[in-house]
């Protein structure tokens, strides 16, 4: 695939990736965009740095549109604080120009805090299964309106331990 402009991409994410400097996309982007779109499951597992955050960022943004509600429609699993951070704000750049929220949560931080900005409302939730956990019991965060689920470097999940809280 050439470039973006083949995956019919809306004017307002092409704006934002022709901003981020990204002009083509890589093979796992090209393979995971109809995949996803379609509305299949999916494995990735492609090389550090070969976009694999775009890989499935891109097209579940492009599939989402704007709601007003409070529960998260997309929820995005991840092992580590850092990682929530910099998926955070790579979906805030691919969105400058879209109308959507995303938060991150992560534990080392005041639950009750995030409690609070979690019943603000999120359209996309990225969350270390722990914190996930704690405010999905707490009654703070309801999951009833997640459609898209992303698990975000399953081997790390699962290697630190995290199996208890994603079962």
């Amino acid at each position: 695939m050439d470039s973006f402009d083949n995956l019919k991409l809306s004017s307002h994410l092409a704006s934002a990736i022709q901003e981020m400097g990204f002009t083509q996309p890589t093979p796992v982007q090209a393979a995971s965009f109809p995949v996803i779109l379609s509305g299949k499951d999916m494995v990735g597992i492609a090389q550090t740095g070969t976009g694999k955050t775009l890989a499935y960022l891109l097209p579940i943004i492009h599939g989402l549109k704007f709601s007003n509600q409070i529960n998260p429609r997309v929820l995005i699993l991840v092992p580590t604080r850092e990682l929530v951070l910099q998926v955070v704000k790579m979906i805030d750049s691919v969105t400058t120009y879209i109308n959507l929220r995303a938060m991150g949560v992560f534990g080392g931080t005041s639950i009750n805090t995030q409690k609070q900005l979690v019943m603000q409302g999120a359209d996309i939730l990225v969350a270390t299964p722990g914190r996930l956990y704690d405010l999905a019991v707490s009654g703070a965060l309801k999951l009833k309106s997640v459609n898209k689920l992303v698990i975000d470097e399953v081997d790390v999940l699962l290697d630190e331990g995290f199996l208890r809280q994603l079962t």
